[in-house]
């Protein structure tokens, strides 16, 4: 670890006094956008400018992933580098739910405020709140992001289609009213807020919830972040070479459903409010890179834009697909698939001066990775049970490694029977079909599987008129690099590379460490 630093401290060069000697990092996670939800992935029906233009001035990774399709598990591995299987952890978790990671556990965040990061989160959360089964939403939602090792948080605690639609600030619902507590169960308090309510019912709260409105949550958000950014930018005003740096998580609800653009942004895309979305996005990325640009500190800061899982082909998905616009490309599947499109996701990180500008990379990589290439960014060290699965891609975002760095990756649906192991270019998938929602009905909001394939005029081998063929393979095996779209499942014919990669698995499963 230690020939890790000396190596970031030579790429580095000779410092400007006025640098602080680590990097600020902003990681901005997307949520639901797809492989070919943006333009430098190939969509032509939205325009992502901004985003565009981090990809011309960084590396842009063509395999890339997230270690589940699906948002909770996908966050979780993230944070703590921890495949989400050790945790038994498959489905998003929905209030109320306690915190889903252990205050002990190290994450990105505890690392480096370790090493001296002021930290922030702004955002979606959904990773539940407090020690019991069912917090108490009129006290304290601790543990929370801060006994994570965020000093700020600020954002929505679950996901923009579930209750409480409320907003967070640290450990306190904000706006709420004594005489009118939070409680789930009973009538919800506004017209407004029954039409949007899913399951469980949520009561009272009427003043806090009169704060939360859909179409600004992006303004909002990123208002709260890039305000945090000058702040940092103002109280680290200190003598050179003692500046402290400052890690941003901006997790945002975009472009999650509902697709509830701001005003001036709906109808400003040929892909429906999807693609509005999209594009309010792009403009909240670009305020970012504007706000560092303004303090001149965009030398000195490594942006990494990724996605917690694939495109969700949903009612505004199916929208964007009938007028043209292609959510994960021509990968295979959607969010909640073991398929490629479920995980498969963008992936750009910019660092001037020491990523290439204009570059790409075909590494393998997953944001399970975040973990242990963080620490080796700061010179700090990973020990025991620390990010488990983490390995350090550090050299693939400053350099071009010669050879693969990771051998194999474990990705997760939505269904712990298809659960997913990559070797090399081979991908084996332990059951039939993607893992993720089977509804065969077009305009539902689990529409998904061979159904979905049908839709899309996508094939699959064992696929035929939407449905599972009656002698479809109980397990799947594709070569990525004959088949990128995984048209064929070839396990038949290589039933020895099968047998190996799904004791691979089991025993990958029984690990405690993979890393």
């Amino acid at each position: 670890m230690k020939y890790l630093f000396c190596v970031f401290a030579l790429l580095t060069g000779p410092s400007v006094a006025a640098e602080p000697s680590k990097p600020n990092i902003i990681l901005i996670l997307a949520d639901d956008l797809g492989y070919g939800d943006v333009g430098c992935y190939g969509a032509t029906k939205v325009k992502t400018p901004n985003i565009d233009r981090l990809a011309g001035e960084g590396r842009r990774f063509t395999d890339a992933h997230s270690a589940s399709a699906v948002c909770t598990p996908s966050r979780y591995a993230l944070l703590t580098g921890a495949y989400p299987f050790r945790k038994d952890l498959w489905g998003p978790v929905m209030n109320p739910s306690p915190l889903v990671i252990e205050p002990s556990r190290m994450t990105i965040a505890s690392l480096l405020k370790r090493e001296g990061y002021a930290t922030a989160c702004f955002g979606k959360w959904h990773l539940g709140f407090g020690s019991t089964p069912k917090p108490d939403w009129n006290a304290d939602l601790k543990p929370g992001p801060l006994e994570l090792g965020f000093d700020h948080y600020f954002g929505i605690p679950v996901v923009s289609s579930h209750p409480p639609f409320v907003w967070v600030d640290d450990h306190r619902v904000v706006g709420l009213d004594p005489a009118d507590p939070l409680v789930y169960g009973g009538k919800p308090p506004t017209q407004e807020f029954q039409e949007k309510m899913m399951k469980p019912a949520i009561s009272g709260g009427k003043a806090a919830h009169a704060l939360y409105r859909d179409e600004e949550l992006g303004t909002t958000l990123t208002e709260k972040a890039t305000a945090w950014m000058k702040q940092q930018a103002s109280t680290k005003n200190q003598p050179p070479g003692t500046k402290n740096p400052f890690f941003l998580y901006f997790a945002t609800p975009h472009i999650h459903h509902p697709f509830t653009p701001g005003a001036k942004f709906k109808g400003s895309s040929q892909a429906s409010h999807y693609g509005d979305f999209i594009q309010e996005f792009d403009w909240m990325v670009g305020e970012v890179m504007r706000t560092l640009d303004e303090l001149k500190l965009s030398d000195n800061t490594l942006i990494i834009l990724s996605s917690d899982n694939g495109g969700m082909l949903n009612q505004g998905g199916q929208d964007a697909w009938a007028v043209g616009h292609r959510l994960n490309g021509d990968l295979l599947g959607f969010k909640f698939d073991s398929w490629e499109g479920g995980h498969r996701v963008p992936f750009i990180a910019r660092w001037p001066g020491k990523i290439p500008a204009g570059s790409s990379s075909d590494q393998l990589i997953c944001q399970v990775d975040m973990l242990a290439t963080f620490a080796a960014l700061t010179g700090s060290q990973l020990t025991g049970a620390d990010g488990p699965d983490s390995l350090n891609i550090l050299p693939a975002l400053i350099g071009t490694p010669e050879k693969p760095l990771r051998d194999h990756a474990v990705f997760a649906p939505s269904k712990k029977a298809n659960l997913a192991l990559r070797e090399g270019s081979w991908v084996y998938i332990g059951a039939q079909g993607g893992g993720g929602f089977e509804g065969s009905k077009v305009g539902s909001h689990n529409f998904g599987g061979p159904a979905a394939l049908k839709f899309t005029s996508e094939a699959n081998s064992d696929v035929e008129d939407g449905k599972l063929k009656p002698d479809a393979p109980t397990s799947q095996l594709y070569d990525l690099a004959t088949d990128p779209r995984q048209s064929r499942n070839i396990i038949h014919d290589r039933p020895e590379v099968a047998q190996r990669l799904a004791a691979r698995l089991a025993e990958i499963q029984k690990q405690s460490v993979t890393r």
